[in-house]
C-alpha cells in the first residue's frame, strides 16, 4: 500500500462500519472505477441523471441520487419535503416562512451517530416535533403529532441506536401515508437489506454508500422520483456544500453494480465459514469461550462474541480491549458487553491474516499464552 504520507496507525477494524475508523474497504472493481473517474471531466447533471437511471434499474425504485453522506441526505431530504422543486423556496432555506416545516420523529429515534440526528434536521431549517418519549411512543401519540398543522413529514430511523417501544416502521409508514404526508426512512447501515426496506414504500429511503456497500464516502437517496429530484434540486440551495463529487457518484454506482453481480448466497456462506473458523480459533485459547451471534438488525452475517473468564485469567474483557487497542497494529473491537465479561467482533471486512493477528495478540495478553491446558 502506497500512501502520500507516513506514520499513520495501522488498524485492524473488528468493530464494523465505524466512521472514525474509515468505515469500510472497497473491492478492487470499485477502487478502479473511482480512480478512473478522477482522470475525466463530466457534465455533472448528465452524470447525476445517469446515476438516477442506474440506481432505479438495479433497485427497482423510481429514482435515486447521490449526496455527500447520509447525514447530508437527512438534511436534504427534510429540505425536499418542505420545498419540493420550488426554486424560490429552495433559495429561501433555512428560512421556512410560508412552508410546512415540522419533521416528526419518534422519541426513541432521536439517535446520536456522532452528532444528534435532530441537528441534521435543523440544518435544513425544519423543526423537530418529537412523538412520545425516549422509551415509548404509541400509535395514538404518533398520530396526534402527525396531525399538527405544520407537519411536512415523518422521519423514521432503522438503527441499533434506536431504543424503547416505538411504532414499527411499516405501521408508521402506513399511518403517515393515510394522512397524505411523506415519509423518510434513515437506513444508513442497512444497505444489505436494501430490497426489503425499499419494499416498505417510504417516499425516500436513505443508505450509506461507504458502509457494507463499500463505496467511497457518499449517501444514497432512493425512492419516489419527485421526492428524489427535490433532494437533488437542493444543490441549488443549502445542498451546495453537501453535493457528491464525480468520484463518489461513479464509485457508488460501481459498488451497486458489483453487489448486483455478486452471488449473495456464496457471500453469506463465506461469511459464515469465516466466523466459524475464527470462533474455533478463539475457543482453542484458554480462558476464552466464543460463540456466534446474529446481527441484531437482521443483516445476513454473524458476529463473534468472546467471553473472557476473569476468574481464571485475572483480566476482564475491558482489560483485554484496552491492550488490543493500544498495540501495533491497533485492534478495535465492538464495545465490551455483558458487564465487561465479553468482547464482540464484527469481522465482515477482515481477512484471514488479520484474524490470525487478533488470535495471536489475545494469546500474548492472556496468562500462559492463552494455551489450552
Amino acid at each position: 500500500m502506497t500512501l502520500p504520507f507516513e506514520n499513520f496507525t495501522r488498524v485492524i477494524n473488528a468493530r464494523g462500519t465505524y466512521t472514525p475508523l474509515g468505515v469500510s474497504r472497497s473491492p478492487e472493481p470499485v477502487v478502479r472505477a473511482t480512480a478512473e473517474s478522477l482522470r475525466h471531466f463530466f457534465d455533472m447533471e448528465q452524470l447525476a441523471d445517469q446515476a438516477g437511471h442506474e440506481i432505479a434499474r438495479i433497485t427497482g425504485a423510481e429514482w435515486g441520487c447521490v449526496t455527500h453522506c447520509t447525514a447530508a441526505s437527512i438534511t436534504l431530504s427534510c429540505a425536499a419535503l418542505m420545498t419540493g422543486i420550488n426554486v424560490i423556496h429552495i433559495n429561501q432555506l433555512p428560512n421556512t416562512t410560508g412552508m410546512r416545516s415540522g419533521i416528526v420523529i419518534q422519541g426513541g429515534h432521536l439517535v446520536n451517530y456522532g452528532h444528534p440526528i435532530e441537528q441534521a434536521v435543523r440544518l435544513s431549517g425544519a423543526k423537530v416535533l418529537s412523538a412520545g418519549t425516549k422509551t415509548r411512543c404509541t400509535s395514538e401519540e404518533l398520530y396526534d403529532t402527525l396531525r399538527h398543522d405544520n407537519v411536512a413529514g415523518l422521519l423514521l430511523v432503522k438503527s441499533r441506536l434506536c431504543q424503547g417501544d416505538m411504532v414499527p416502521v411499516p405501521a408508521a409508514i402506513s399511518m403517515v401515508h393515510e394522512l397524505g404526508l411523506p415519509v423518510i426512512v434513515d437506513a444508513a447501515a442497512q444497505d444489505l437489506q436494501m430490497e426489503k426496506l425499499l419494499s416498505l414504500g417510504a417516499d425516500l429511503t436513505l443508505f450509506s454508500g461507504q458502509k457494507y456497500l463499500a463505496s467511497p464516502t457518499a449517501g444514497l437517496v432512493i425512492g419516489k422520483r419527485d421526492f428524489v429530484q427535490a433532494v437533488h434540486a437542493q444543490e441549488r440551495g443549502i445542498g451546495r456544500g453537501m453535493k457528491a463529487g464525480k468520484e463518489a457518484i461513479v464509485g457508488v454506482i460501481a459498488a451497486l453494480q458489483y453487489r448486483h453481480r455478486e452471488k449473495r448466497d456464496s457471500w453469506i456462506a463465506a461469511q459464515k465459514e469465516k466466523a466459524d473458523v475464527f470462533a474455533q480459533h478463539l475457543n482453542d485459547l484458554d480462558h476464552v469461550r466464543a460463540e456466534l451471534v446474529e446481527d441484531p438488525l437482521g443483516n445476513p452475517f454473524s458476529r463473534v462474541r468472546a467471553w473472557i473468564d476473569q476468574d481464571s485469567s485475572g483480566v476482564s474483557a475491558r482489560d483485554v480491549e484496552k491492550v488490543l487497542s493500544a498495540g501495533a497494529p491497533m485492534i478495535v473491537v465492538q464495545d465490551h458487553a455483558e458487564s465487561e465479561r465479553a468482547l464482540m467482533f464484527e469481522i465482515v471486512a477482515l481477512n484471514r491474516e488479520e484474524l490470525e493477528t487478533i488470535c495471536s495478540r489475545l494469546a500474548t495478553i492472556l496468562p500462559d499464552g492463552g494455551a489450552s491446558q
